[in-house]
């Protein structure tokens, strides 16, 4: 008989720490892809290449509290 190993999916605590004003549309989308908006914000997000490619172009208005 076979057995199923469950998935551990991994997360990530982002923390919203630059303002999305006076910023190009992309980069508001880019927090909005995120679940973020306003400042100081966190999320607990799953660990994707999706998620990682949205935090490496809003780097500079995010932080990572612990992964």
């Amino acid at each position: 008989m076979a057995t199923k190993k469950k998935d551990v999916v991994q997360t990530i605590m982002v923390k919203q720490i630059g303002s999305p004003m006076r910023r190009e549309a992309v980069q508001r989308e880019y927090l909005k892809g995120l679940g973020l908006g306003k400042m100081n914000r966190i999320r607990e997000l799953k660990d994707t290449p999706g998620v990682r490619g949205l935090l490496i172009k809003a780097a500079h208005m995010v932080e990572i509290i612990e992964s």
